[in-house]
Formats: C-alpha cells, structure tokens, sequence
C-alpha cells in the first residue's frame, strides 16, 4: 500500500507525473462566502475603496464589556453613602480569531499578522493609530485597537509561521456629537447633585448639568459661592433647577 499524500507540498513536483490538490481547512470561509467572513475595515484615514483585511475563521464567541464609574458622596453618619455618577467608560469588544496560510505555506505573519499589528501604529495623518470596525455580516462595532497578542501555533518546515491565532481588545471609539445624538444626558429640568473634583470649574460643572457653561451662575448662587475659582475637592454641590425649563 503506498503512503498517503502529505497534506503540505515542501517543495515543487513535475506535474506531468504528480496530480496534487490543495486541501481547504475545515471551517475556512470560501470566496463564495467573503460577505459573511469577518474582517476589520479601516474606516480613518479613509481610503476609497475601504481597506479590509479577512479573517480565515469566524470567531466562536465574542465578548463585549461595558463599565460605569461611580463616586460615594461622604455624608458623616450613613453606614453606606449614597453614590453619583461620574462618567461611563469606553465599551470593549474582545474576541479570538485565527489566520492561516497552511493551503499555500506563505508566511501567516507578513500575509496577516503584520498588517493587522500595523495598526496599533501611529498613522501620520491622524498622528493616532487607525480607527477600525470589526464587521461580521450585520454586526459592526467601531473603536480602536488597544491591545493585539499573537501565538503562532504551526510553522512550515523552513521555519516561517503559517498558523496564529490573534487576541483580540478593540476600545470603542464614538465622538461627543455622536454620543449627544444618541441619548441626551443633559437634564436641566431636574434639582442635581454633584461632587467637586480637582481640577472642577462651575463653568465645566455647568457645561455637564446643563450643555451651557454659561449656566455657572446660577449654580454660584444656590450654594453661595463668592468666588467662582475657588472650589474645594469632595464639596457636594446642589445643581439648581433652571427657570423656564420644560
């Protein structure tokens, strides 16, 4: 019985004498479903038409991860102090995938790896690395990646890796505008509370309450500040009701 195959060609056979078929992996997407494998699109700097770069697997689970920041407000006494919010934080998109390159055994790393570590890299015209989307058919999510581990896990018998599989943390990326249209946080109809920090001015404070900074005022005046400019860490402010408001 003669030897199977081998499942790799290490080296270049007359194909007037040898009839060889390249394998395609399991779960590798084919070119009739490039609309349904995952990719991340550079979407700044734009570039027309959009630069893509595949992914050879789907990822098997994504995760996603969202965090608030709160601050106790310390009233003497209370056994557990009431908290504020001070600001939500970025949402994270983590998830693996895997690149390879074993159907033709050219380098995963300089096919793959490399322009997606590029870019973690400071791009020159926005003097900040790329903004990305990571798209899988109808799921987008936009941000930046911030963090990108790589474990090349085959190799060709020369050396060069033809397998890795990628660690993916992309941080969202939305602009104020964006945000604002989304949900409007501002709530100038309501009587508020607030905890000074360092660095705190009432026109900040007033920009944030009410989307005007020039609201400072009124703000001055309900909890008797004289001097505007002197605000002192851990104060809790009573942020005023604005007259005229519905």
């Amino acid at each position: 019985m003669s030897a199977p195959n081998p499942w790799y060609i290490d080296k270049p056979q007359d194909p007037s004498t040898t009839t060889t078929t390249t394998p395609t992996l399991a779960g590798k997407s084919s070119s009739a479903d490039d609309d349904k494998r995952a990719h991340i699109e550079i979407l700044r700097p734009v570039s027309t038409p959009p630069v893509k770069i595949p992914l050879c697997f789907n990822p098997t689970e994504l995760q996603l991860a969202k965090q608030n920041t709160f601050q106790e407000v310390p009233i003497p006494g209370l056994d557990a102090p009431p908290i504020q919010f001070v600001r939500g934080a970025s949402e994270k998109l983590t998830f693996d995938a895997i690149v390879d390159t074993s159907d033709d055994m050219t380098s995963v790393r300089t096919k793959y790896v490399d322009p997606l570590r590029n870019l973690l890299a400071i791009d020159g015209t926005l003097h900040a690395p790329p903004i990305v989307q990571f798209v899988w058919e109808s799921f987008r999510f936009t941000g930046v990646i911030e963090s990108l581990n790589v474990t090349f896990t085959l190799f060709a018998d020369q050396g060069w890796p033809v397998r890795a599989k990628l660690a993916f943390t992309i941080k969202e990326y939305t602009t104020v505008d964006q945000q604002r249209a989304i949900a409007k946080k501002e709530s100038p109809d309501l009587e508020k509370a607030y905890v000074v920090k360092r660095g705190d001015t009432l026109s900040a404070i007033a920009q944030i309450a009410y989307g005007d900074a020039t609201q400072w005022r009124a703000i001055a005046a309900v909890n008797a500040i004289a001097d505007p400019r002197m605000l002192t860490p851990g104060t809790v402010l009573t942020i005023p009701r604005l007259d005229g408001t519905a």
